[in-house]
């Protein structure tokens, strides 16, 4: 069974616990490595065509415009080989209780018809929010799996909570 770790994640200044950092790695990154070392699983990481910016205000900005239009952000590449994959790990940073828009783009361009969804993502206190939901609403055809919700500011230490997951 081929697996593939599919994820968003943005390096920058960044949110944790109520304080602004600069980051060379984004959290989901982070916990999309840990899963990759865990499962032997390959990576993606969904980039869109024009990135958000690496200032915090100025990506709060700019995403939460993309999710006021409803967006789906143009992205740089796709998977080569998608259909080979059955099982799909889906990481993403929680934004406004959702999947930041550049994912959404990934999900709807892809045929995720009979595929296994693992969903994670990582959050300063809002949890999956309803991004679940979303996964269902946009790949109807894939069996979604409950998801992992990662707290971003202590992400570097979350390999058992993903091993733990991940061996459900």
């Amino acid at each position: 069974m081929a697996q593939l770790i599919a994820y968003f994640s943005r390096a920058g200044e960044n949110y944790f616990s109520g304080a602004l950092r600069t980051v060379s790695v984004g959290n989901t990154e982070i916990a999309a490595k840990i899963l990759q070392k865990l499962t032997g699983a390959e990576l993606f990481k969904i980039e869109p065509l024009l990135p958000y910016s690496s200032d915090y205000s100025e990506c709060i900005a700019q995403a939460q415009e993309d999710q006021r239009r409803n967006a789906r952000p143009e992205l740089k590449k796709y998977p080569d080989h998608f259909a080979q994959y059955d099982t799909i790990y889906l990481g993403y940073p929680n934004y406004w209780g959702t999947m930041p828009m550049p994912v959404f783009t990934f999900l709807e361009h892809l045929d995720f018809s009979g595929k296994t969804i693992y969903p994670f993502c990582t959050h300063e206190g809002s949890g999956m929010g309803h991004s679940e939901d979303d996964i269902c609403r946009l790949c109807p055809d894939a069996k979604i799996e409950k998801g992992l919700a990662l707290r971003g500011g202590s992400v570097k230490d979350s390999e058992y909570a993903l091993q733990k997951w991940s061996k459900k």
